[in-house]
Formats: C-alpha cells, sequence, structure tokens
C-alpha cells in the first residue's frame, strides 16, 4: 500500500475490485445506503427519490458528501426494472422500500419485454441519475450503477412460489423465460454504463434459502457467464445474493464477474478459501443488528474484525435499512481509514 493518496477515488475502487494495489482500501457500496436521516438532510425523500433523477442523484450524492464512501450508489430498491416491465409497485413511504404489488404473469409462455422499456419512467429516472452524478463528481469517486438479474425479475414477474414451481415442472419453459429476461439487465447495464457509471452491481437472488446450489448450476449459471462474456472487461461488476451462498461460491467463481458482495451470515474465512482470488470479495456488514441497532464503538469492532479475517472492501451487506443511524455509517468510514493509516504507518517504519 503507498505511502500517499495517488489514485482517484475512482481509479481506487476500480483497482481494487479487481484486485490490484491502491494507494489505500476504498470504501464501497454495492447498494443502497440511503437512510431517513440523509433525505432529511439533503430535502430528497422517498418514494420521490425513486423515480426523479434530481432527488434520486441528491440522495445517492449524500453516501459521499455527508458518509464519506468513495461510492455513489443512485439505485435505492431493487424493483425500477419491475415497474418499468409492468408489475404493480407500491412505492411506499419515506421509511419503507418499495414492494411488488401484483406480480403480472401468471403464465410467461408468450411474454417479451417491451421495445420501450429503457424510455419507462423509473429506468429513465436512474440513467438521468447516473449521468448528473457523474457530470458532479468526475473521477473523484465512483458511480455505481445496479441491474436486477433475471432470476430476481423472473420472481418479481410471476411470483417466487409460481416461479420456483416452474422449476420443477416445466423447467424447459424456465429456461426459456430467463433467457428472455437476460436481455433486461444486458440492456440496462449498456445504458448505465453509456450514462456514466464506473462499476455495476448485478444482484440476482439465487439465495440458499430458496433454491439449491444445482439449480442454481442448472438453471442461472449459463446465463451469468454469458451475461459476463458480453461485459467489457475494464468495467468491474459486483454480483450481490443475499443468505449464505457457501454451497454456490465455486460456481460464482466460475461466472466472470470481477467481486462478490456477501451477507453476514456467510463465515469471510471460508467465503476467502472458497473464491480463491478468482472474486473479490465485498460486503460482511451485518444490517440489522450491527448497522441499525448497535453502538458506534461495536460498528467499528466489527469493522475491524473483517479487515483482520482479510476481507478488504468492507461494506454492508445490503441496502441498509432506512432507520440506519448516519453515525453508524460514519463509523464505518472511520474504521477503515484508521485501519489505512495504521498500514501506511507500519510500512514507514
Amino acid at each position: 500500500m503507498a505511502a500517499r493518496e495517488q489514485m482517484t477515488g475512482c481509479e481506487r475502487v476500480i483497482g481494487a475490485l479487481k484486485g490490484g494495489e491502491v494507494d489505500r482500501l476504498p470504501l464501497i457500496t454495492p447498494t443502497s445506503v440511503a437512510t431517513v436521516e440523509s433525505m432529511a438532510a439533503t430535502g430528497a425523500y422517498f418514494p420521490e427519490a425513486h423515480t426523479d433523477p434530481h432527488k434520486m442523484a441528491a440522495l445517492a450524492a449524500a453516501g459521499h458528501e455527508l458518509l464519506g464512501f468513495d461510492t455513489t450508489a443512485p439505485y435505492f430498491s431493487i424493483l425500477l426494472e419491475a415497474a418499468a416491465l409492468g408489475c404493480d409497485v407500491d412505492w411506499n413511504p419515506a421509511d419503507a422500500m418499495p414492494a411488488v404489488k401484483k406480480n403480472p404473469l401468471e403464465r410467461w409462455d408468450d411474454w417479451r419485454p417491451p421495445s420501450n422499456f429503457l424510455d419507462r419512467q423509473p429506468v429513465k429516472a436512474l440513467l438521468k441519475a447516473i449521468r448528473l452524478l457523474k457530470d458532479r463528481y468526475g473521477n473523484r469517486i465512483a458511480v455505481v450503477g445496479k441491474v436486477i438479474g433475471p432470476w430476481t425479475l423472473a420472481y418479481h414477474l410471476c411470483g417466487v412460489q409460481n416461479f420456483l414451481l416452474g422449476l420443477v415442472l416445466e423447467p424447459d419453459s424456465v429456461r426459456e423465460l430467463l433467457d428472455r429476461l437476460l436481455a433486461v439487465p444486458l440492456q440496462l447495464a449498456a445504458a448505465e454504463l453509456g450514462a456514466g457509471a464506473d462499476v455495476l452491481t448485478w444482484a440476482d437472488h439465487a439465495t440458499s434459502d430458496l433454491v439449491s446450489a444445482a439449480a442454481y448450476r442448472e438453471f442461472l449459471l449459463p446465463r451469468h457467464q454469458q451475461a459476463m462474456e458480453q461485459w467489457p472487461a475494464e468495467i468491474p461488476v459486483i454480483l450481490h445474493t443475499c443468505g449464505r451462498a457457501t454451497d454456490r461460491l465455486g460456481y460464482f467463481t466460475q461466472t466472470g464477474f470481477t467481486a462478490f458482495h456477501f451477507d453476514s451470515r456467510n463465515p469471510p474465512g471460508e467465503l476467502l478459501n472458497l473464491a480463491n482470488g478468482k472474486l473479490t470479495l465485498v460486503g460482511g456488514l451485518n444490517n440489522p443488528q450491527t448497522l441499525l441497532n448497535s453502538r458506534v464503538d461495536e460498528v467499528r469492532t466489527a469493522v475491524e474484525e473483517l479487515l483482520r479475517a482479510g476481507v478488504h472492501l468492507v461494506a454492508p451487506e445490503c441496502a441498509v435499512p432506512l432507520r440506519t443511524p448516519n453515525r453508524n455509517l460514519q463509523a464505518v468510514v472511520r474504521a477503515v481509514r484508521d485501519f489505512n493509516r495504521r498500514q501506511r504507518e507500519h510500512g514507514e517504519k
């Protein structure tokens, strides 16, 4: 680690995600760090910040301006594509994330993504917000785009139970649906890259509490590989999957994703061994207990434990609970910066 900061924030984030040498460890947020406290500070509240690009950008900027992260992530939920694809979405008030009220597809055989998907308001707002943030920050920090993968989109469109039942009863039909849905994140990812995103989070919730590792291997792994084969190598892509993942991490290493954003339920040492240098690990901080309900000193301890375990890109495990105190997120930043300082001082001795 170099003695002085010599990289831009964007260079540092991209370099660290790719496993390269950086002047200090960056502070990365693959998913939302929007809080009610930040909404009050910026005047950009949910639900408007989900679909108004200026409010979306203002709230996302708080992740850097108020909290101190080296990234800004303007996609706060997982439902922008779902809304654009026809799901009935309840955007909810400032202290609640959006939810799907009704899944539009009971049958999906004839369904195709709409040709004007990128022109629908939730998607247009995200693309505009990315442009606003890139214009504001340039390379000072990294703008994190996000797309929802075909597995999660199938949950939204078909309903979880209906879709998972299809894995057993109509596997060929499910494969065809996933192939059609894969076009959605690929199209949006390309548009986000064109709007100025420096990094992409790919959220696909093939979680162990719902599907087996074998189902991931059979149905989703080939589509993730196909997606990454088409993706420019210079842009890091972070796979986000909630829940325990040790039983499928070996498959994740075969996808071509740059990094894996992991849940606190995964032992970091075991994940590092399984990743074997093929995936950079990001995340690990528990949301409901540590970030939402713990004291600042307890947050710092949790960060330091992850750093000592070898996870150097410490971040919240998922979008933070909206009532998370900003002081706890700022404690994450300070803890990582203190670790950087100690590493630098040790290197100078």
